[in-house]
């Protein structure tokens, strides 16, 4: 068990890294610092958006709509990349459809 958590927890990380980098680019394709970032998000600590990008934290789900208009990306193409790198399983569910579908006649 504890070789399967440390191999999920390094995914887990991988991911996040992944999706800093990601967020990073379209931060910069924006033409945006870190600073300018955090001054249209109203965040106090301009240091999250570094701790993001790096991997080291993650943007909360109830502000992906503003992340997405800060950095100029529609918000369906932030909100389901973001998931695929902060909560993978529910992307594959819900966005990638590989759960089951609910049976309509239910």
């Amino acid at each position: 068990m504890a070789v399967q958590t440390i191999l999920k927890d390094a995914h887990r990380q991988r991911l996040r890294e992944e999706g800093g980098s990601w967020l990073r680019r379209k931060r910069e394709e924006a033409g945006l610092t870190q600073k300018e970032l955090s001054e249209l998000l109203d965040l106090k600590i301009y240091t999250f958006i570094s701790q993001v990008e790096l991997g080291r934290g993650r943007i909360p789900f109830e502000r992906y709509a503003e992340w997405a208009r800060a950095l100029k990306i529609d918000e369906y193409e932030f909100a389901t990349k973001a998931l695929s790198y902060y909560e993978p399983a529910i992307f594959d569910i819900v966005i990638a459809g590989k759960g089951k579908r609910p049976d309509a006649s239910a």
